[in-house]
């Protein structure tokens, strides 16, 4: 919703689509869209209900619209989530990328921009997160399928030369952020009067990244389609495979803060304490993410704006606004 926003305040013409399944409250995702018809440019927007896993929808989509560039932010999202329902990520984050990459293909599509996550990265104990890091062993489905994307990505800008880039996201937040999300659940249980669960007793670290600074970047990438460069790992530069127009690049705060403390702004900005219920690390969980911007700086100069006190106060105020909570 908040790159249709920008990329339609510039004058851009965007096709959004979405299966608006019931992963979360579809309300919530009816209330994007609604933002995004009041909007003044409105005329520049068009929306279909397509599922990214129909691919005779997407072939369809393709046919029709002529893309000049195709942003892929449709993903069953959720590290927790893809235990419990493993095949809602392959029937997604699989073959939906790949309806995805064959548009493109048969198209001849001038760039891709798709999420990854910053999940890739698993277990990794060496912080900041660099995308020269070894990410082959992720630990959850969900991780798997992205780093996954990253392969099939590379594999059409080697074979078909369409230049990709992938974005890993670090812990986005902001308004109109999904439920499932920790400032969300924080800040509706705290409110509801409910306890909150703090996993790993709250020994955990995370790079939050505010909404307005991930569009920035995704932004940029949509102007700036990947050029050839050499493989992006060079611990192993596969030199048959180089001058590939494909990238991979963080995009995070570069600034990680501990769970508690994130849980303590909540409280201050919402003038109430939480029941902090303290819990083990649940399966799939990372301890910590941080992320290295260094590569995106140096094409950009991206360099997050918003720090994590603005940022909290903005989705409370938000949250509060959206569901008439007046104190």
């Amino acid at each position: 919703m908040h790159t249709c926003i920008s990329l339609l305040q510039r004058g851009d013409m965007v096709v959004g689509i979405d299966n608006l399944n019931d992963y979360y409250d579809v309300n919530l995702k009816h209330s994007r869209l609604d933002v995004i018809k009041q909007h003044r440019n409105f005329k520049n927007f068009h929306f279909s209900k397509i599922d990214i896993a129909d691919r005779k929808a997407i072939q369809e989509l393709f046919l029709k619209e002529k893309f000049d560039c195709v942003l892929n932010l449709a993903a069953q999202a959720g590290v927790r989530y893809s235990i419990k329902n493993p095949y809602s990520y392959i029937d997604s984050n699989i073959n939906g990328f790949l309806n995805i990459l064959e548009g493109c293909r048969t198209h001849k599509i001038k760039n891709l921009v798709y999420a990854s996550s910053s999940s890739v990265y698993g277990s990794n104990t060496k912080t900041p997160f660099s995308e020269e890091d070894n990410v082959d062993h992720p630990i959850s489905l969900y991780a798997a399928t992205k780093k996954s994307n990253e392969l099939m990505a590379h594999t059409y800008s080697h074979l078909y030369d369409i230049p990709t880039t992938g974005l890993r996201f670090f812990t986005v937040y902001g308004p109109w952020g999904r439920p499932d999300m920790a400032l969300f659940l924080f800040t509706k249980a705290i409110l509801d009067g409910k306890p909150i669960n703090v996993y790993n007793n709250g020994e955990m670290q995370r790079d939050f990244t505010y909404i307005d600074d991930i569009v920035d970047g995704i932004i940029y990438c949509i102007d700036n389609p990947a050029k050839p460069t050499p493989s992006f790992t060079p611990k192993n530069p596969l030199p048959h495979i180089s001058n590939v127009p494909f990238q991979v690049l963080n995009i995070g705060n570069n600034s990680p803060i501990n769970l508690l403390e994130f849980i303590k702004k909540i409280e201050e900005n919402l003038n109430c304490k939480a029941n902090k219920i303290f819990m083990p690390l649940q399966d799939g969980d990372v301890l910590e993410t941080f992320a290295d911007i260094n590569q995106l700086h140096k094409l950009s100069g991206y360099k997050p704006k918003t720090n994590i006190n603005i940022g909290i106060k903005k989705f409370i105020e938000w949250y509060r606004n959206y569901y008439g909570i007046n104190s």
